[in-house]
């Protein structure tokens, strides 16, 4: 922790986001750089990147969301509290490559977004990863649950997919494989697969 603050605040995630945080941070630690620039798509209500910034001060966390009425929340908070290295979040749809944040970055992040968005989401990720990521070894870090063709599906999973789906039918959950596959066309390759608790996977990719 920088300066001696704690992690993450509590009101800066749901419950869900509280129970997984730690398997996140662990997950992702070992293969962050000590130095750079993150961008995380999708940030919600900010407390993963906060958490980052925070555990990780030679980073500086550029926190970014689709909904307009979460930006506006999370600049507030930042405005308020801070730290330096936790940036003031931006508006992006990762599918409008005009709304994307201009130069380099050495890490994307992206949690529980691919499942919740339409697929045009997950191919702007994949494009924005590929152009914004440096190279060689740029890592893009996924969090959330996949369809995967050789693991049997949790109930819950299938659950949670049809829920997806009767909500809007653009949504639901991805096959690895089609995500690997879309990656793969924007010189982005898996490295790292993980099994983690509440049926989530943690996926590393790398610029080539």
């Amino acid at each position: 922790m920088a300066n001696g603050e704690p992690a993450h605040d509590p009101a800066l995630l749901t419950p869900a986001g509280e129970r997984n945080l730690p398997h996140i941070l662990g997950f992702l630690a070992p293969h962050l750089p000590a130095t750079g620039r993150l961008l995380e798509v999708a940030t919600g209500t900010g407390g993963h990147g906060l958490a980052l910034a925070r555990t990780h001060p030679g980073l500086t966390v550029l926190p970014t969301e689709f909904n307009d009425d979460a930006v506006k929340a999370l600049t507030d908070w930042q405005a308020a509290h801070g730290p330096d290295n936790f940036l003031p979040p931006l508006r992006l749809d990762a599918a409008e490559a005009a709304t994307w944040p201009d130069g380099q970055f050495d890490v994307v992040l992206c949690i529980n977004m691919i499942h919740i968005s339409p697929w045009s989401a997950t191919i702007g990720l994949m494009q924005l990863a590929g152009e914004r990521l440096a190279r060689p070894g740029g890592l893009l870090a996924l969090y959330g649950p996949y369809i995967e063709s050789d693991v049997e599906t949790a109930p819950s999973n299938l659950a949670f997919h049809e829920s997806l789906r009767a909500r809007d039918p653009a949504w639901g959950l991805r096959a690895l494989e089609d995500v690997v596959s879309e990656a793969r066309s924007n010189g982005l390759r898996l490295t790292h697969r993980a099994a983690l608790p509440a049926n989530n996977l943690g996926l590393l990719f790398r610029s080539a």
